[in-house]
């Protein structure tokens, strides 16, 4: 028994390497060879020199460098406010996908660029659009500091319960990745409290195994289900006491009493 508990728990930190690994680092790895001019003149920020290389060939509007990247996502990666803004009034392609199907929205909002993901939603971009790991510009917005891309995410009609490819909607993906403050606010915005993901670990199951104590305290205080079980048939109360986290399971204990 206790190697089934040891296995759910290193599945999470596996799970959470990972995603830091993934998710950590907002822009592109640039090599200039990989890049023909307009592209370079996007990551400077230049957008005289992106103008005169779209007036030399029109083609280049949506033109990609060897990665797949197209100017858009160059732009928007390195905050290039005045480019995006040219690119748009261009109307170049604006929900286009890179490599690992990402579009430039992603790209601005994993980053922190606010000003270009403004733009880029008010001129339509598509909020819920998935990448090759499943996850959606609402996920990526989960890594940033505050929350106020996340509300204009939610603004333009994201959906606050898509599933990545490991079965995490936002909420979850929050709990993964640490972020309280995240975890709140889609708590606030009517964020589902009983998902599970592909291994049937609900919010409450994740705190636990990442001995989030606040965490689990708010999840509690949102009358969570307590004796929901995983793929495994284990409660959050038993991997509490398998990884010795007595005051969970004090606290469970409790709550199952009271229910």
């Amino acid at each position: 028994m206790r190697k089934l508990f040891s296995f759910g728990r290193r599945l999470g930190q596996a799970l959470l390497s990972s995603m830091d690994q993934e998710y950590a680092g907002p822009g592109y790895d640039i090599r200039d060879w990989e890049l023909r001019k307009i592209h370079r003149a996007a990551i400077k920020g230049d957008a005289a020199e992106v103008e005169r290389c779209l007036t030399r060939r029109f083609r280049d509007l949506d033109a990609r460098d060897r990665k797949d990247r197209t100017v858009l996502h160059l732009a928007c990666a390195h905050g290039r406010v005045e480019v995006v803004t040219l690119l748009l009034h261009r109307r170049c392609q604006i929900d286009i996908c890179d490599r690992l199907n990402r579009t430039p929205l992603m790209k601005a909002v994993h980053g922190q660029e606010e000003a270009c993901a403004i733009l880029l939603l008010e001129c339509g971009a598509n909020p819920n659009i998935k990448d090759i790991y499943g996850n959606t510009a609402l996920h990526y917005a989960v890594y940033n500091k505050g929350t106020s891309l996340a509300e204009r995410l939610l603004s333009h009609h994201a959906n606050i319960e898509a599933l990545n490819k490991e079965g995490n909607t936002p909420l979850l993906f929050a709990i993964n990745s640490r972020r309280q403050h995240m975890v709140e606010f889609l708590l606030k915005n009517q964020a589902n409290i009983h998902a599970v993901d592909n291994f049937k670990r609900t919010a409450l199951i994740l705190a636990v195994q990442h001995n989030l104590s606040s965490i689990v305290t708010l999840l509690l205080q949102q009358n969570i289900r307590i004796s929901s079980q995983d793929m495994f048939g284990q409660t959050a109360e038993d991997y509490a006491f398998c990884c010795d986290l007595r005051r969970y399971v004090l606290i469970l204990k409790d709550r199952l009493i009271l229910n």
